[in-house]
């Protein structure tokens, strides 16, 4: 089983409405969410961890995991409202207004959260859930009381959701320490560096628990970086629609890769050499190209691959 870890919350996204103006649909989201639905969507024996609210929003994102074959047996239940997340599209790219204060999702802790199943393989943790409190504290304890399982980090870095810079650098650089896989773009780790060079943070990671960084470049594709080399998959060639759920869906598609050529693993990754990685980096940029191709983060079922 992979289960991803962090927030799961309502995206707002602008519609226009034939002689009523604009207006906004409620659509299930979150990073992390959008990771555990692609997941179920391609088949692999998936689950999510949040804290999700019993109110109406709650239920639709329940509901939409179910509806994805994603498992919620871990999930915490709250009578704390959903995060709402109202959604600007700018050629293409989305800006984001959260509502979050005193949310379901922003104040789980750990010890609401059940043991960790001996059958999970990976845990994927990441983007805004690792920002507010008590939840990032909870998602970093989590992170680090399972180093037995393959742990994959992917920052998602939201410069404008971030008050304490300093701090949330900490957080990631802790985090990034007990990570087999991390997973940035190249914004992200420009942000991450601050002022010290992409390529020194880099090394640090690969010099320590990290054994794969992957760094992806939007419609340039994306490097992999390991010990024992580097290998560069480009990006499939569509039609974007928007970009909502790029990111969260190639995580899916990678971790989907590596469980179906047998590296989901920590001495798999270990040994795994930059061949090894090329099918698995082909699915992830596969299973992304299509969700680029819909509107909203609609990751594709397996069948549509």
């Amino acid at each position: 089983m992979i289960i991803s870890c962090g927030e799961a919350l309502i995206d707002m996204l602008p519609r226009r409405i034939e002689g009523e103006g604009d207006g906004f649909l409620p659509v299930s989201g979150g990073a992390i969410f959008n990771t555990a639905i692609a997941l179920g969507r391609l088949g692999e024996t998936a689950g999510f961890i949040s804290s999700v609210s019993t109110d109406m929003f709650g239920e639709q994102l329940i509901e939409a995991l179910h509806s994805s074959k994603v498992s919620t047996d871990l999930c915490v239940r709250s009578d704390q409202p959903t995060t709402l997340a109202f959604v600007k599209l700018t050629n293409g790219q989305a800006q984001y207004s959260f509502f979050d204060e005193n949310s379901a999702g922003r104040n789980l802790r750990v010890d609401q959260v059940q043991p960790i199943p001996a059958e999970v393989a990976a845990m994927q943790f990441g983007a805004i859930s690792l920002i507010p409190e008590p939840c990032g504290t909870a998602y970093e304890k989590l992170m680090a009381g399972n180093q037995d399982k393959v742990l994959c980090l992917d920052p998602n870095i939201r410069p404008s959701f971030i008050n304490d810079p300093d701090k949330h650098r900490a957080r990631i650089k802790r985090m990034a320490a007990m990570a087999d896989v991390i997973k940035v773009s190249d914004e992200d780790l420009d942000w991450i560096a601050a002022g010290e060079s992409a390529e020194a943070v880099m090394t640090e990671w690969l010099e320590g628990a990290t054994r794969i960084v992957l760094m992806t470049r939007g419609g340039d594709g994306v490097d992999a970086f390991m010990k024992s080399g580097k290998i560069r998959q480009a990006a499939n060639k569509v039609e974007v629609v928007d970009t909502i759920g790029a990111g969260d869906t190639f995580n899916a598609g990678f971790l989907a890769g590596l469980r179906r050529n047998g590296l989901l693993s920590k001495s798999a990754l270990a040994e795994a050499s930059p061949d090894q990685l090329a099918p698995v980096l082909a699915l992830a940029a596969k299973v992304a190209a299509h969700t680029v191709s819909k509107p909203g983060a609609d990751p594709p079922w397996q069948h549509e691959l």
